[in-house]
């Protein structure tokens, strides 16, 4: 406290006991105790009401050091026990968290990483997968902008995620412990395997298989691809010191409908540590027909490249560009994209009243609304020769099919006639339209039916560029395209609805997320949140079966079904309550993605150690990564003098007492009949 702070509690001191005195004490001719003890309340009161308007602070000054912090970074991915170096990283771990100098020296953080980043130091090596990329974002917002050094013992061995050399910042220290045994040994491995998810009967399917190799010697292999026991292709392939690769391109017959399972191998007569690598499976969905989609339009704009890609991606799509008078039948088509109509579209709209086929209607600045008032029911049209910018709103209720929101309002805008479109029945908004962020209330994205026709229309030109910004915020172009593929699927298909929705991949590899998602639809068919979705699946070759329950999600239900050992799988979903169900299945192929490794990535745990400054060591350097460590200069304590004022008294408190103290001053005056 100040000194002009203590002379006013003096001062306090002196008119509370003067006032007391003066009323009590001074001319009462007779003293009591009851008038002591009164004088004595009064005084208190006055004082601490005093002492409520000086409200003192109490000053406090307290010196912290702050340590700098030292993240040990553990790889609990199966890997590491696959390389047989389990052990050797616990002991390691331990030996640096444990050592008291590095905890007197640095705040001491353990964490593990493996599919996902946590705070822990229970290492079990039973991780699906490895993502250090994860250990730098983790880090990185845990530690904003703090200088410090970072310990990370793992194999370097990535199976997910983003490459981590670079991910890690600069100004911060990274020392890798590089966990395996780093001798070569020999080593064929199947690297990479590119096919396509589905394939068409009858016809030929590419596969592309990338081989690699690590050894001293010449080396004849064989590589094979089988079905079952029938093999469907096979070679020999030379490898040597100087050739360690080689790419493989083969066309496989799809001659049955359904998922078809192939096994891609390559071995020789060479003995190899790790054979886990020789042999990969991969499945494609053998389809018996295509869907046909023509875009058809009289101008030449980028939608239309566009919109051909994302289709296309699928390949069970296939998408011709048209003019109106090109076509001579609709029979060769499924879906209709009919880009900005004008009255040139005379002809497709009366060959489709009785072709009947679904369509997707794209409008933009060049578009004869007036043409289109006359040739569909669905909208009323009255817009102006003006254009206008309209952005999306994304609507979570829309239910006709799953969709994810992967930021639709960040998109570019889409440029249409200014006007209003009115709804003519009824019709399902997926996207709304907004100019400037104001709503307008009209659709932008939206799909109808009627009497068995499906329709979908989007008001609005430029959509390329929501698929640029696409791959812009995803690095890829798949979310985009799985989006429009969606529409096409919706589009294509003529079943009526379904009050029960399971959408499910055919196929998964061991050890990869498996999620099954499900929406359930009333008799309106609106979502029902309030259904009870069960799964039972069962084991086709063991017979074994397994029950869960689905958890309600964003307008959707999901359950995870992670954990399920490879083979092939038949499941069935039912609603409880209406007894709706829908059958499935769905093959997870043998593949650990864990076991593809037979040493540790040393090139690129140096390549990171050089990168952020640090050093790479190994196991058996561990005494001179502490050594490095406690040596360095640039990691000190930090001394901090931390001032902390407070109030001397809580004024919750002084009120309280100041009424207990008057309050009991005014019951004794009332019973010595002094009021």
């Amino acid at each position: 406290m100040t000194a002009s702070t203590i002379l006013l509690l003096l001062l306090s001191l002196l008119i509370a006991g003067s006032l007391s005195f003066f009323q009590y004490i001074y001319k009462v001719k007779s003293k009591s105790k009851v008038g002591l003890f009164l004088a004595f309340l009064r005084f208190l009161s006055v004082f601490l009401v005093l002492l409520l308007l000086i409200n003192p602070i109490i000053t406090t000054s307290k010196l912290e050091i702050i340590k700098t912090p030292l993240p040990i970074v553990a790889d609990n991915s199966s890997s590491v026990s696959f390389l047989k170096a389990n052990e050797n990283a616990v002991e390691i771990f331990k030996k640096i968290t444990s050592n008291k100098a590095i905890q007197e020296k640095f705040e001491v953080q353990t964490y593990l990483f493996d599919t996902d980043f946590r705070q822990s130091d229970s290492l079990n090596f039973k991780g699906n997968q490895t993502n250090i990329d994860l250990v730098s974002k983790n880090l990185k917002s845990i530690y904003k902008n703090a200088f410090y050094p970072t310990v990370i013992i793992t194999d370097g061995n990535q199976t997910s995620g983003n490459d981590y050399v670079y991910s890690f910042g600069e100004n911060n220290k990274v020392y890798p412990v590089v966990l395996g045994d780093t001798t070569k040994v020999l080593d064929l491995k199947i690297n990479q395997l590119n096919v396509n998810r589905y394939a068409f009967l009858k016809n030929k399917f590419p596969a592309e298989v990338f081989l690699q190799y690590s050894g001293t010697k010449n080396v004849t292999a064989n590589f094979s691809i089988s079905q079952g026991n029938e093999v469907l292709h096979k070679q020999n392939i030379s490898f040597s010191p100087s050739k360690k690769t080689a790419i493989v391109n083969v066309l496989l017959p799809a001659e049955k409908v359904g998922l078809q399972i192939y096994k891609a191998k390559i071995d020789s007569k060479e003995s190899e540590k790790n054979t886990f690598n020789n042999s990969k499976n991969f499945a494609v969905e053998v389809m018996d027909q295509k869907t046909s989609v023509a875009i058809v339009s009289v101008i030449n704009h980028p939608d239309i490249g566009a919109l051909k890609r994302a289709i296309e991606s699928n390949s069970q799509h296939k998408v011709t560009v048209v003019k109106p008078n090109e076509i001579k039948s609709l029979q060769d088509y499924n879906v209709l994209i009919l880009y900005q109509p004008t009255t040139a579209f005379k002809s497709v709209f009366d060959a489709n009243e009785k072709a009947r086929l679904n369509t997707f209607i794209i409008t933009g600045t060049v578009t004869d609304f007036s043409f289109l008032n006359q040739r569909q029911s669905n909208f009323v049209f009255k817009m102006s020769g003006q254009s206008e910018d309209y952005l999306a709103g994304f609507d979570s209720k829309f239910n006709l099919f799953a969709v994810d929101n992967f930021g639709f309002e960040s998109f570019p805008p889409l440029q249409n006639s200014y006007g209003s479109i009115s709804t003519n029945g009824n019709v399902d908004v997926l996207l709304s339209a907004k100019i400037r962020n104001i709503d307008t209330k009209a659709p932008l994205l939206s799909f109808t039916e009627n009497q068995g026709r499906r329709s979908a229309y989007l008001f609005g030109e430029n959509s390329w560029k929501w698929r640029l910004q696409s791959h812009v915020d995803n690095q890829s172009f798949d979310k985009y395209d799985v989006f429009v593929n969606k529409i096409m699927q919706y589009l294509a298909s003529t079943n009526a609805k379904k009050s029960l929705v399971v959408n499910h991949e055919n196929f998964y590899n061991t050890g990869e997320f498996i999620e099954i998602t499900a929406q359930y639809f009333n008799k309106n068919y609106d979502f029902d949140d309030k259904a009870s979705l069960t799964i039972a699946v069962t084991n086709v070759k063991t017979k074994q079966t397994k029950n869960f329950d689905f958890l309600k999600g964003n307008n959707t239900f999901k359950v995870n079904l992670d954990g399920l050992a490879a083979g092939s799988y038949n499941f069935s979903v039912q609603e409880l309550n209406s007894k709706a169900s829908y059958s499935g299945h769905f093959e997870i192929l043998d593949f650990d993605i864990e076991k593809q490794f037979v040493n540790p990535d040393v090139q690129k745990l140096k390549q990171l150690a050089t990168q952020t400054k640090g050093t790479a060591f190994y196991p058996n350097q561990i005494d001179t990564l502490i050594k490095t460590l406690l040596e360095n200069e640039e990691y000190k304590a930090i001394q901090k003098d931390v001032v902390t004022k407070s109030p001397l008294i809580d004024w919750k408190w002084m009120l309280i007492l100041i009424a207990v103290f008057l309050s009991a001053e005014w019951f004794v005056r009332k019973y010595n009949g002094m009021l």
